[in-house]
């Protein structure tokens, strides 16, 4: 009868690993969504609502182009996007 002898192994990402960059401590604890108008809803550590700031919007479209009247695959596509 054989003995199976386990060997325990270091998994190989472990050598991989390192420490956590230093934490930034963020000027809310939670977001929640206000169901009026949903949008974020950013709460501080006491719970009370506080204003994060404005953001801009985008907004991108893409048309798809086909360029002969035969059924041929000859396709192609635009996209472009805006930012405010």
């Amino acid at each position: 009868m054989t003995t199976a002898v386990l060997t325990a192994l270091r998994p190989w990402g472990a050598s991989r690993l390192a420490p956590y960059p230093s934490v930034t401590r963020r000027p809310y604890r939670s977001v929640g969504l206000d169901p009026d108008t949903q949008l974020g809803v950013y709460a501080d550590h006491a719970g009370r609502v506080i204003e994060m700031g404005k953001h801009g919007t985008g907004k991108g479209t893409e048309t798809s182009t086909t360029t002969n009247l035969d059924s041929a695959p000859d396709q192609g596509h635009d996209q472009d996007s805006e930012q405010d």
